[in-house]
């Protein structure tokens, strides 16, 4: 009797060390393994790129495999994270791990599709089957527009166009901006607003998105009025929008005397004439163009002529500065600021030095003085130094 109960005994070890390597597999199987989509079936026009959002997640830490099956053979599609396209993904058993499913649809799709996205961990498979309807019109349309496509200015400014991409499809749309003006020389950026110094964007499906176009003309552009085309690539569309800068000039101005020398010399009570050369250097005409200054105490400056009506670009004009000394000025030098102001353009100044010189009659003076200094010593010394 005990040796029949020891021969099952025996029987049931065996049977049991037999299942030992089946049941490992179950024991290390991956809990609560989960793959979702928010949107497990979408309509897009032909020709699009569709991008869906896919969350892989489980109960325990695991490596999860990813397939993708059943994707039409025109097709382009592949799952993608971190930058990557991957093959599998690992989970923490706390954290969700997002990946992205990225669809190439050919503009001769048509009709309904099945693909499917299958995860697989330790003896645990789950799959997530995602349908594509491939129909034209499905996605609505897709528009430019700006709320101030002419803005005005001197070439001096840099101006900002923002213009905003509609997308009233039913999937969101990558796009890449470009800009361009009258020549090359133009500095013009197309950048996403959202992107920071991207030129490639993202709108979402039933949203918008701004563009910034960002353009600084020559500083010598000439007065008038200039296209700026921007062309926005966006799915299987291209967009154009229309944009206008109108230059009205810059307005500059430069002062000098006709040698460069910022200095003279004068007497006490007299006239002395200074030329000075004030230029518009901008690209538009400067008009009511003066000059002022502020001299010492009780000095008189006079201009002629005291205001030019227009000075245009590039040109120059004389003007005149007639200074008086006071009369009993004392000799030595005295600086003074000239300024060019106009109605448009910023004031413009040199420093200017001015010598006074002792007057002739002046001199004439000291030297009788001294010479009866002199003669006054020299009958002092004959008459009383013999004594």
């Amino acid at each position: 009797m005990f040796s029949q109960r020891l021969r099952v005994l025996s029987t049931s070890l065996a049977f049991a060390v037999a299942l030992l390597p089946a049941l490992v597999p179950a024991a290390l199987a991956a809990e609560g393994l989960r793959l979702t989509t928010p949107y497990p079936a979408v309509s897009v026009t032909p020709g699009s790129d569709v991008s869906l959002d896919l969350t892989v997640d489980a109960d325990e830490a695991a490596r999860v495999s990813l397939r993708l099956s059943g994707v039409p053979d025109d097709w382009s599609a592949e799952l993608r994270g971190g930058g990557y396209v991957i093959d599998a993904v690992e989970i923490n058993g706390t954290d969700p791990v997002e990946i992205r499913l990225d669809i190439d649809v050919p503009s001769s799709a048509t009709g309904s599709h099945r693909l499917t996205v299958t995860a697989s961990a330790t003896g645990t498979t789950v799959t997530l089957p995602i349908d594509i309807t491939v129909r034209a019109g499905a996605g609505g349309s897709l528009e430019l527009e700006s709320e101030s496509p002419s803005l005005e200015g001197s070439a001096d400014e840099t101006f900002t166009f923002n213009v905003t991409i509609r997308n009233d499809r039913e999937e969101d749309v990558n796009f890449v901006s470009d800009a361009s003006g009258p020549t090359p020389e133009w500095d013009i950026e197309a950048r996403a607003a959202s992107q920071g110094q991207a030129t490639s964007g993202l709108v979402r499906a039933g949203s918008s998105a701004t563009i910034n176009v960002t353009v600084t003309p020559p500083e010598d552009t000439p007065a008038g009025t200039y296209p700026i085309n921007l062309v926005v690539t966006a799915g299987d569309q291209t967009l154009e929008q229309a944009l206008e800068l109108v230059i009205t000039g810059s307005y500059t101005l430069a002062l000098s005397t006709p040698t460069g020398v910022l200095s003279t010399r004068g007497s006490a009570g007299a006239v002395t004439d200074q030329q000075w050369i004030v230029t518009n250097t901008g690209t538009a005409p400067i008009t009511n163009v003066s000059l002022t200054t502020t001299p010492p105490a009780d000095w008189t400056v006079t201009f002629e002529p005291e205001t030019v009506e227009v000075i245009n670009p590039g040109e120059e004009v004389t003007i005149t500065a007639h200074i008086t000394p006071t009369g009993d000025a004392i000799a030595g030098d005295y600086s003074m600021t000239f300024r060019a102001q106009s109605e448009e353009a910023d004031d413009v100044s040199q420093t200017y030095r001015f010598t006074v010189e002792a007057s002739i009659i002046g001199a004439i003076i000291g030297l009788g003085l001294l010479a009866a200094v002199i003669g006054g010593l020299y009958w002092v010394f004959r008459r009383y130094g013999r004594r």
